[in-house]
């Protein structure tokens, strides 16, 4: 479409160049291998001979500077920060990346205990957790032989290699839920560190993306994740600004970004989840949001954020827009370039001036809207599927009661009022 290539390791850099943010320092969790000693090797029969290897190769992803992506270090109470730490340290199979979320782990509204009290055994949400590793196959062998109960009957009798190929349909996740742990219930699902990256730089299905659009605290740390959750951030922040006026209120931001991973989602168009999740949330996590956003939107063009200040303000010139939409995600840019062929002067012609036409369009707010809806959905649905195999019958029949449930709570309480 627009001349994108597929993301590499070593094009990751640049790409974070532009974004305004402060960060926290993170060791690199990968030490290269040892160069092999040139001087105990055979002669090479080659000719011209093999250029000799360098000792000081570029690495692929550097070391992050010292404060880099430190608005995703969102604080939990300690009680809470034990909590999680102790159930992803429970686990023998290596875990690169983990981060937990949702209302177990963040205050909603409509939820009245946190994770702290249902470890009391006085009830509560359920902990989320994604967990992304490096070799799913190997992971759930070793995992399936320390917690065997986690996993429905059928995949023990298939093996790893079964859930593994399970996994890789749709968004990339396996979940295994209702997992009573450390006194509490837990769902946890399992990606791959590529597939986690993939989608956060080019919004392949936004399933994972979009949920890292909001607050979540994370448990293990990893620089290459690190790095491109913060090409994320800002990605959903331009496409928030992209729908909204020229000025409007902090919370009118953050529902929007909250809106982007559940538009196109089929549980928002059945009864199968809170109608009103993303008010219960934006609600009651403002301070977080705050926190993950602020900082990035310092850096764009043409936006007024006050230190203090509640409102926005923001350049809605075709110019501005432009610069916000040249650099949305891959997989947006393709879709919004689809839906603009034919409406006007073709790309190669001037892509100065096309781009300028695009992002002047009125209907680019609706475009998007439907655009991500066209993204999250299908990939949602196979993985709403994919439930009956990862969790059985029984377990999905309960899952599925809980969240009806939670879809008549939300149609009859109002948020503001919780």
């Amino acid at each position: 479409m627009f001349s994108s290539t597929r993301p590499s390791s070593r094009r990751i850099p640049p790409l974070v160049r532009s974004l305004a943010t402060e960060s926290v320092p993170h060791p690199p969790n990968n030490v290269p291998p040892p160069i092999p000693d040139g001087s105990k090797s055979r002669p090479s029969r080659l000719y011209p001979r093999p250029r000799p290897v360098s000792r000081n190769q570029r690495q692929a992803l550097p070391v992050l500077p010292p404060s880099f992506g430190r608005n995703q270090l969102l604080p939990v109470p300690n009680s809470t920060r034990a909590l999680l730490e102790n159930i992803v340290n429970s686990f023998e199979a290596p875990i690169r990346y983990a981060f937990a979320y949702g209302s177990g782990v963040f205050e909603q509204a409509g939820y009245d205990k946190p994770a702290a009290a249902q470890a009391k055994g006085t009830g509560g949400p359920m902990l989320d957790f994604v967990f992304a590793v490096t070799h799913p196959d190997h992971w759930h062998s070793i995992n399936m032989h320390q917690y065997p109960g986690h996993y429905p009957l059928h995949a023990r009798v298939f093996g790893s290699s079964f859930v593994s190929q399970v996994q890789a349909f749709g968004p990339g996740l396996w979940f295994n839920t209702y997992v009573p742990m450390d006194g509490v219930m837990i769902k946890y699902g399992v990606t791959t560190v590529d597939t986690l990256c993939a989608d956060l730089l080019n919004w392949r299905t936004l399933y994972l993306a979009g949920r890292m659009h909001k607050p979540i605290r994370i448990i293990r740390d990893d620089a290459r994740v690190r790095l491109t959750q913060q090409v994320n951030l800002a990605s959903a922040l331009r496409t928030a600004l992209l729908t909204l006026p020229a000025q409007f209120m902090q919370r009118d931001l953050f529902s929007a970004i909250a809106s982007i991973s559940y538009a196109g989602d089929p549980r928002m168009l059945l009864p199968a989840e809170n109608r009103g999740k993303v008010a219960n949330m934006v609600t009651r996590q403002e301070a977080q949001f705050r926190e993950l956003y602020w900082r990035l939107a310092q850096g764009l063009p043409g936006v007024r954020w006050g230190v203090d200040s509640e409102m926005i303000e923001q350049d809605t010139s075709a110019h501005a827009r432009a610069a916000h939409l040249r650099k949305l995600p891959e997989g947006m840019l393709m879709r919004v370039h689809a839906r603009a062929q034919g409406r006007g002067p073709p790309r190669e012609a001037d892509e100065c001036a096309y781009w300028l036409r695009v992002a002047g369009d009125e209907a680019l707010p609706s475009i998007l809207r439907s655009e991500m809806s066209g993204i999250v959905g299908y990939p949602a649905t196979v993985q709403s599927l994919k439930g009956v195999v990862s969790a059985g019958l029984i377990k999905s029949a309960r899952y599925t009661v809980a969240k009806v449930g939670k879809y008549w709570k939300g149609s009859t309480t109002d948020p503001s009022t919780v």
